[in-house]
């Protein structure tokens, strides 16, 4: 196992108006999904009564929050990424129980967090605004950023800390309050990580957490709280039916949802740097990342080539138990991710042809997926076009660039792509010819640098943007303002 804190079973309470209060609901038991003998802890669902008090906790801290300098909100924000340095470990290793993913990918992923939040509270003494040209004589014309209000946040399982802290980090810089609802699957993490924010000292009412089912706490959160702004993260289907629900309230809203990502390879790629990191895309975290690989299309002079190339270097990805050193791949999140894994499995079995299969076997019993590759359908079958969200890729062979461009556009979604070339004018092309949100090359599918945007096209995101300066567009509103002085 991972050397690191034993993390005792915990309970869930929500944080609200800076208190800890028990659900009043229903209580899930959390089993992990690496060893499902273990119990993690219990969730116990809040209503959406405490929901309600959580938003008039909200809005009650937002004038002393909103009229405290931006330097000071910055303050509270380096305390907090302190705070989850100093319990990086122990965030880490609850977070892998109960949501499965390897340690060192979690490790890294609280290291984001900590990134973050030094990266947004240092906007508080940034510039927010410009002065603008006056026609008239002796007025000075100036813009400036202003908050929002009190905003919701509902963010998923498969990144626990760094989503959140994504959406949390910049909108508290622009002296918003939040009200947040994670996944149920991801609300251990979630009140582990406001526990140890609590050390920040955080205003009563700046950060409510609220621990409930999407379909009761956020559809209060969307259809009757008191919000300016919602930012979610998860399935298209519920991103629409919320962004819907927030234009007919005229409420600001932000989505991202679902990917169906591809990595290209191109005739004259170097095979032995381009497959660790389709691989990579492919199949850490289980798969279970929205910018994860799970289309390949190859050029057809390579194609040979890259197979045998592909089944040798997925040797190197071994299925274990999360805390396990030296894990690839662990399980699947949840019982509703395995089962639905398995429909897809068995889907390739019957009407692809197997490429790769791994034959690793473990001694826990969890919600494991072995690997799997494929190829031998069309571009308009199911397993190339719908979002599996788990370890299964699928091959296509193209006659050339122009094909795989084809293809690569050839769906609804539009987050992630990447290209695997020497060839710097195919590699430009690429850039411009791909109807995606962020295009890389000779780089995974994968993730995105803290401080650059993150976001798609077509139907994985309403359009916005999170991370870097373009999160600050989100979380606050443009003031035009006039002085005449003469």
């Amino acid at each position: 196992m991972a050397n690191s804190p034993i993390v005792a079973q915990i309970e869930t309470k929500n944080w609200i108006d800076g208190e800890w209060t028990k659900g009043k609901g229903n209580t899930i038991t959390v089993k992990n999904p690496s060893d499902l003998s273990e119990t993690v802890g219990e969730i116990t669902l809040s209503t959406v009564d405490q929901a309600s008090i959580a938003a008039d906790a909200a809005h009650a801290a937002l004038t002393t929050w909103k009229d405290i300098t931006g330097n000071e909100r910055g303050q509270y924000l380096y305390a907090m990424a302190n705070a989850l340095e100093k319990h990086h470990e122990e965030l880490a290793t609850l977070a892998s129980k109960e949501m499965g993913k390897p340690f060192g990918e979690m490790k890294g992923e609280v290291t984001r967090g900590i990134q973050l939040l030094r990266y947004y509270a240092s906007e508080g003494v940034r510039s927010d605004g410009d002065v603008i040209p006056s026609a008239a004589k002796n007025v000075l014309q100036y813009t400036k950023r202003a908050p929002l209000g009190v905003i919701a946040l509902i963010t998923p399982w498969n990144f626990p800390v760094a989503i959140p802290i994504w959406k949390l980090a910049p909108a508290l810089i622009c002296g918003n309050t939040v009200l947040w609802k994670p996944a149920e699957n991801g609300s251990l993490t979630a009140y582990k990580l406001c526990t140890i924010f609590e050390e920040a000292g955080l205003p009563k009412g700046v950060l409510n957490l609220i621990i409930g089912k999407g379909r009761e706490i956020g559809t209060f959160l969307t259809e009757k709280a008191d919000i300016k702004g919602l930012s979610f993260t998860g399935s298209t289907s519920t991103g629409l039916s919320l962004a819907e629900v927030c234009a007919k309230r005229n409420i600001k809203y932000q989505t991202e949802m679902g990917g169906k990502n591809a990595a290209v390879v191109l005739n004259d790629a170097d095979l032995q740097k381009s497959l660790p990191p389709i691989i990579s895309g492919a199949f850490r975290s289980a798969g279970q990342k929205c910018t994860a690989t799970s289309r390949i299309i190859v050029e057809e002079g390579i194609y040979d080539q890259f197979i045998d190339a592909l089944k040798e270097e997925m040797e190197n990805v071994k299925l274990g138990h999360a805390l396990e050193a030296g894990s690839y791949l662990g399980p699947v999140a949840s019982l509703e991710q395995f089962k639905k894994m398995n429909r897809y499995i068995a889907l390739a079995q019957k009407e692809a042809e197997i490429v790769y299969e791994s034959k690793d076997q473990t001694t826990y019993d969890g919600y494991y997926i072995k690997p799997l590759v494929a190829t031998g359908v069309s571009s308009n079958h199911a397993l190339f076009q719908e979002e599996t969200f788990g370890p299964l890729a699928v091959i296509i062979k193209v006659k050339d660039y122009d094909e795989a461009i084809d293809i690569l556009n050839d769906t609804d979604y539009g987050l992630s792509a990447s290209i695997f070339t020497n060839d710097l004018h195919r590699a430009h092309r690429f850039l411009d010819d791909a109807e995606i949100g962020m295009v890389r090359v000779n780089q995974e599918t994968a993730g995105v640098e803290y401080q650059a945007p993150f976001g798609g096209m077509k139907q994985s995101s309403s359009h916005t943007r999170e991370q870097g300066q373009a999160a600050l567009d989100f979380y606050s509103i443009i003031k035009t303002c006039a002085v005449h002085y003469g």
